[in-house]
C-alpha cells in the first residue's frame, strides 16, 4: 500500500525502514530535510510539503511528531492534513500526547470528514529495528483496519484499545507511569541498601534472581547499581513529560495518582541539577541524594 509518513526523528525513521522493508510505498515529509537522506536511498518518495504528503498519501497518513504543538502545526492551517486529506482519509497519530489533545483533534477530523487513529508505540527505535515494538491501537474501526497493514509492519504487535483514541493515550500513559514509579522506588529501595551498609550490585543480583525477574527491574536495577545515568535509553526530560501528561490525564478523570506526583518531583530535582539529558533512572540518584548518599 501507499502511505505518507511525517516526522523523521529516530522513531519515524526506524519506522519508514520498516515500511519499507515491508514492501509499502512511503512519501515521507519531514521539517529538517537533512534526515530524509537515508530513506530516500532505501526508496521513499520526497514530499516538499505536508499538503503534497497528504496529496500522495492514497488517504493514509502516519505521524511521529514530537508534542501537542508539533501535532497541531502538522493538522492544522491551510497546508494541514485536515485541511488537505481526502473525505474519508485517515491519519494515524503515532506520538505519546495529552489524551485531551488527541480528543480535540480527532473531533476535527471528524468534522472534516476525515478519521484519528491513535497509535502510541511501547518501546525504543531499537524494539522497532527488531520488530519488537508494541502498538496501541484505538479508533474508528474503519479507519483502524484501513492502517492495520501498514501498523503491522512497523510492529511486532496491536492492542486494541477500542474506537475512542483518547484512550489509546492513557493506556500508553499509564503503561510509562507505572514504569516511573518502579524506578522511583528501585531507587528508595537501593539508597535504603546503600546507607545500611550492603553494595547496590549484591542487591541488584538478588532482585533479579527472584520475583522481580522482568526485562524492566533487569535493565533499570543495572543502571541504578553502576550508576551508569549516561547510558540514556529514555531522557529525563522526556520522562517529566510523559509523567506531566498522565497526571493531566488523571485530573481530567478524577483519578488520584499520589506515586506519579513524587515520580515528577524526583524528575523536577534531577533537571534542576543538570540532568535532563541522562537516562530517566536518574530519579535513584535523587533519591539517594536526599538520603544523603553520594548517588
Amino acid at each position: 500500500m501507499k502511505v505518507a509518513f511525517i516526522g523523521l526523528g529516530r522513531m519515524g525513521q526506524a519506522m519508514v525502514h520498516r515500511l519499507l522493508d515491508a514492501g509499502h510505498q512511503v512519501v515521507v515529509y519531514n521539517r529538517s530535510v537533512d534526515k530524509l537522506k537515508d530513506v530516500l536511498d532505501r526508496g521513499a518518495i520526497h514530499a516538499p510539503s505536508i499538503r503534497n504528503a497528504a496529496a500522495q498519501s492514497e488517504g493514509l497518513v502516519l505521524s511521529m511528531l514530537a508534542d501537542d504543538k508539533a501535532l497541531n502545526a502538522v493538522a492544522d492551517g491551510p497546508e494541514g492534513l485536515i485541511a488537505n486529506l481526502p473525505a474519508n482519509g485517515v491519519h494515524v497519530a503515532m506520538g505519546t500526547h495529552a489524551v485531551g489533545t488527541i480528543r480535540a483533534l480527532a473531533a476535527r477530523h471528524a468534522q472534516a470528514g476525515q478519521s484519528l487513529v491513535a497509535a502510541p508505540v511501547l518501546g525504543r527505535p531499537e524494539a522497532v529495528t527488531a520488530g519488537k515494538l508494541g502498538i496501541i491501537v484505538a479508533g474508528p474501526a474503519v479507519a483502524a483496519e484501513k492502517a492495520r497493514p501498514a501498523l503491522e509492519s512497523i510492529g511486532r504487535r496491536l492492542f486494541a484499545a477500542g474506537e475512542e483514541p483518547g484512550a489509546a493515550l492513557a493506556v500508553k500513559l499509564a503503561n510509562n507511569m507505572l514504569l516511573a514509579c518502579a524506578i522511583e522506588a528501585m531507587g528508595e529501595a537501593f539508597s535504603l541498601v546503600e546507607k545500611s551498609g550492603a553494595p547496590g550490585a549484591l542487591f541488584r543480583e538478588i532482585l533479579v534472581d527472584g520475583m522481580f525477574a522482568s526485562p524492566a527491574y533487569n535493565a533499570y536495577s543495572t543502571i541504578i547499581a553502576d550508576k551508569s545515568y549516561d547510558k540514556v535509553g529514555f531522557t529525563a526530560a522526556l520522562a517529566l513529560k510523559d509523567v506531566s501528561l498522565a497526571l493531566a490525564a488523571a485530573e481530567t478523570a478524577a483519578v488520584p495518582l499520589p506515586s506519579v506526583s513524587v515520580c515528577r518531583d524526583r524528575l523536577l530535582s534531577a533537571i534542576a541539577h543538570g540532568g535532563a539529558e541522562k537516562d530517566w533512572a536518574i530519579m535513584a540518584h535523587e533519591q539517594a541524594i536526599a538520603s544523603g548518599l553520594k548517588g
